[in-house]
């Protein structure tokens, strides 16, 4: 059997103890156990699902201490950010129970026939059991019990979680936690599990149980999942969130009215979690005359290097670097810590190298002489998760060209402001056309999340005592 170690992420020990690998039988064992779940899972009353919500959540924030520690360790993100993370987790965790109670939640809709024609009721139902491949960066909130396992759990499907090797042992230690606050609310066996290693992930798309999968990591790693999760003889959908440049726009007169406050907030959103962020401001268009070069490498310069999540993300980090250096000029370039590149527009558009991610932090300013630039680089930008545009008032014209571009671009367009912070509500939509996700049409953060995990299904003349469960509550 194969084990894998969690890995201090600062001193780059090896931590014990050993994580087992999943075996693929094992994987189909918990598969096959997530589908005998699921009918069950299913019928519970909607009170009865949001409690599961509930006791979760309740269990983490009891288990807090233990958590934090861990995630720190493997991690090197710092207690006050997981603590923030972990608290992130139980609210939407909680926020998705509300939703749950809510008349609308199951989007009924009816129909009522005369004069011989049918009666229709629509609603949602559970997919069956997900998969659900859990990201490096956020070892709470986008892992074992984040968001996609919050919504799969909230449209009553039963979860296989495949985590990430970034943190193995807080994985096994908040699966030890999820899995007793299930059992004690009276979730049915099999409602949740988690595989560890390559092999187990490659077993998990492919099982014939599974009926949808989420994924958050890198754009190869999610477009292979995508393709095996299309090429299985019964294709399922695959909601990946990859890659993102969250591009920023600057307009001269909100450099002229907000500049300071302009140069501290990139730096900071740059920054944030070691730029480890799907948001992360990875480009910024400014003004040629703007001279803003030189303050913001000054800003970002004083920022000292702080440990990547794992030795993967700093060897993405160095090769991406070195891949933006070959096509912009750099202006600030911290060994394995805050870099900033500057081009003109007319190098940004012919080297698209610079539109593609670079996870960590480092960014592109991209130097523009008119508005007719920022229009034809709108155009030319792939999918992201965000937009952002720093204007006055004045700058109603410009906006108003830009906003019809940017809106077929990214799923959040922030108005001076930072795309770095991902609101939990019932408004948020995170998600964007490729490569920032393979669904643009679904949010993976939000009480919307659910919705990737439910199908709708139309009864016609359907008794209603013979409806199931939750729809007679």
């Amino acid at each position: 059997m194969t084990n894998l170690y969690g890995i201090d992420a600062r001193s780059g020990e090896r931590l014990e103890p050993a994580v087992p690998e999943t075996t693929p039988g094992e994987v189909a064992e918990r598969c096959a156990a997530a589908d005998r779940a699921a009918p069950a899972l299913a019928a519970l009353p909607l009170d009865t699902r949001a409690r599961l919500l509930r006791t979760v959540a309740a269990e983490l924030d009891a288990a807090a201490d233990e958590l934090i520690a861990s995630a720190d360790r493997e991690t090197a993100l710092g207690r006050p950010a997981l603590e923030a993370e972990l608290a992130r987790t139980t609210h939407q965790l909680r926020l998705l129970a509300d939703e749950v109670l809510r008349p609308d939640f199951l989007q009924r809709r009816t129909e009522q026939g005369a004069d011989g024609t049918p009666s229709f009721l629509r609603t949602l139902l559970p997919v069956g059991p997900v998969a659900v491949y859990a990201a490096s960066n956020f070892p709470f909130a986008l892992a074992v019990a984040g968001s996609d396992t919050a919504a799969a759990l909230a449209a009553g499907c039963a979860v296989v979680v495949k985590a990430h090797p970034g943190h193995p042992l807080t994985s096994q230690r908040v699966d030890r936690v999820v899995t007793g606050a299930l059992r004690a609310a009276g979730a049915p066996d099999g409602t949740f599990s988690v595989v560890h290693g390559m092999a187990a992930g490659q077993a998990l798309i492919n099982d014939p149980h599974i009926r949808a999968a989420s994924f958050t990591g890198s754009q190869a790693g999610g477009r292979a999942l995508f393709d095996a999760a299309a090429s299985r003889p019964d294709p399922i959908p695959f909601y990946g969130e990859l890659g993102s440049v969250n591009p920023v726009f600057l307009t001269r007169a909100a450099v002229s009215a907000r500049r300071s406050e302009i140069v501290s907030g990139f730096v900071t959103a740059a920054t944030r979690y070691v730029g480890q962020l799907c948001t992360s401001p990875g480009l910024m268009f400014v003004p040629a005359d703007a001279g803003l070069d030189e303050t913001l490498a000054a800003e970002l310069s004083a920022v000292p290097a702080a440990p990547l999540l794992n030795q993967r993300i700093l060897d993405g980090f160095r090769q991406g670097t070195q891949r933006l250096a070959k096509a912009a000029d750099p202006l600030v370039a911290t060994t394995d810590g805050p870099h900033l590149f500057r081009t003109t527009i007319q190098e940004f558009l012919a080297h698209p190298e610079l539109m593609e991610e670079c996870f960590g932090p480092a960014s592109v300013l991209v130097a523009y002489e008119d508005e007719a630039d920022l229009l034809a680089a709108a155009g030319r930008l792939p999918g992201s998760l965000t937009a952002t545009l720093h204007a006055e008032p004045s700058d109603a014209a410009v906006v108003g060209q830009l906003l019809p571009l940017l809106t077929r671009k990214v799923g959040r367009v922030v108005w001076n402001g930072w795309p770095t912070g991902v609101a939990v509500n019932r408004t948020m939509h995170h998600g964007g056309p490729w490569p920032a996700t393979t669904s643009a049409a679904f949010t993976s953060i939000g009480t919307e999340s659910v919705r990737r995990f439910q199908v709708p299904v139309t009864f016609q003349d359907f008794p209603g005592d013979l409806l199931p469960t939750p729809l007679n509550a």
